[in-house]
Formats: structure tokens, sequence, C-alpha cells
């Protein structure tokens, strides 16, 4: 390794993790196991004319760049995922020498061996709601209400009208998140995407990541189908490597299970 290297941190595994043949990740770089006290680092070579401190910063300002990145250390996770219980790390973690992350397996040993029993033979679902306007009628007007009045009424009548249904599809998707927890492991509500990053008009009222065991996916996926309706429409999506209950800062919450 020299100055002008890094290393490239992915995921990590069990020791005992097989080493997948062939993978490439970020920069085409190929992906190595790096192992300490039971755990294993998988890793790569990157330039730090590109990942260092100063150039990473212009780097992820380039839409490109980051999508192509990105997609290549996904790669890589979802590979090791399929096969065992794998703790992904953040994209662009990047480690001045294979020492320094042997002595973060070292001095976080215990909160990776955590992480590791958490996700074991489960994976990440994703589970986005949206509101779905409604097709009433707005009650008819008198008819001598003037043009301008009338305008007026039907305007307040249709943004009533929205707010009621954004409501009712809110309130729908809580019930459809408590449902969904009853059959994950761990669950939880991020902030809903805006529009322009989820491609859709309507308004996005969950945005539910799950934990969930691989023996319950079928019965996740079908009880997700069968709470739609009532205001929203969802979208399932999964299964992925369990990127939303992989931090070591994870703190259990309930229905988390060790």
């Amino acid at each position: 390794m020299t100055a002008e290297q890094g290393v490239y941190l992915y995921a990590v595994t069990r020791e005992q993790c097989e080493e997948p043949d062939g993978l490439t990740g970020v920069a085409g770089a190929p992906v190595r196991r790096l192992t300490h006290r039971g755990l294993a680092a998988f890793v790569g070579t990157v330039p730090l004319a590109e990942f260092g401190e100063e150039p990473l910063r212009r780097s992820m300002e380039d839409l490109a760049w980051l999508e192509e990145t990105a997609r290549a250390h996904h790669r890589v996770v979802e590979a090791l995922a399929r096969l065992g219980p794998a703790a992904p790390v953040r994209l662009v973690t990047v480690y001045r020498d294979e020492g320094q992350v042997r002595e973060l397996l070292g001095e976080r040993h215990d909160q990776f061996d955590a992480v590791l029993r958490r996700v074991s033979g489960r994976w990440e679902w994703g589970v986005k709601a949206y509101a779905v306007p409604s097709s009433a009628e707005p009650a008819a007007l008198p008819q001598d209400t003037s043009p301008g009045a009338a305008y007026l009424n039907r305007r307040r009548a249709s943004l009533r009208g929205r707010e009621a249904d954004l409501r009712r599809a809110a309130e729908h998707a809580q019930a459809v998140h408590e449902a969904l927890m009853d059959i994950a492991v761990a669950g939880r509500r991020n902030p809903a995407q805006d529009p322009q990053l989820s491609g859709r008009r309507e308004q996005m009222v969950l945005n539910g990541a799950y934990l969930v065991d691989e023996a319950r996916a079928a019965d996740f996926a079908r009880a997700a189908e069968s709470i739609a309706g009532q205001g929203v429409t969802l979208e399932l999506v999964g299964p992925w490597a369990p990127y939303s209950f992989a931090s070591l800062d994870h703190e259990a919450a309930p229905g988390d299970a060790p």
C-alpha cells in the first residue's frame, strides 16, 4: 500500500464467511478479505487522489460519480449478504491502511458481533405508502352564487378534501406500519421522500424499513399486499442487505431481537 492509496471498506462479516470469487467493487478494484479476532472486513484499494478527504468532497457533488460508486458498493455488499450475515458500512468509508481496518475490528469487536447476531438470517424490506386522491365530487353550490365566489368556494372545498384525504391516508399508513411490525423483527419509519426523489406525484405517507426473518418473508409480503387500500397505495421493495439495522450505534427498539 503506497501513500497514494487507501483501503475502502464495504462490510464486516464472520471470519468463516466465504470470499466471493472474482468480485470487483469501487474503482474496479478486486475485493479482498482482512481478518482479525474472528471477524472479516471486506475491502478494496482506491486511489486517494479520488477518495482522499479533499477530492472526495468534490466527487460527492458529481451525481454520475456518486451513482456509479453507490452501485459498485451495493453490489459488493449484496454479494456478501447472500453468503452470510453482513454488517454493511456507510458509502465511501476509506481508511489509510489495512492496519487501521484491523484496529477497527479489534476496538469495536463486540459491537460488530452484536450487529451480526441481530441481522443473521434476516433481510431488510422497504414499504412505501402514497396517499390516493379522492374521486368524490364537491357538493353543488347554490345557483345564484357569483362566478368569483363559486371559484373560491370550489378552491376551499378542494383544499379541505385534499387535507381530509391526506389525514385519512396518514392514519391508515400508521395502521399498516403497526401491522407489519407484528411480523418484522424490527422496523422504523424514515422521513417521507420528496416527490422529486420518489418519482411519484402522490404524497408519501409511509417510508418504512423492516428487518424480517428470511422464513417469514412470504408472510410479510402477503401482509403488505392485503392491507393496501383505504386511501393509500403500497410499494414493497426488497429484500436487501440490512443497511438500516447494521449501524454500530443502533439501539434496540421494542420488537428488536438480539
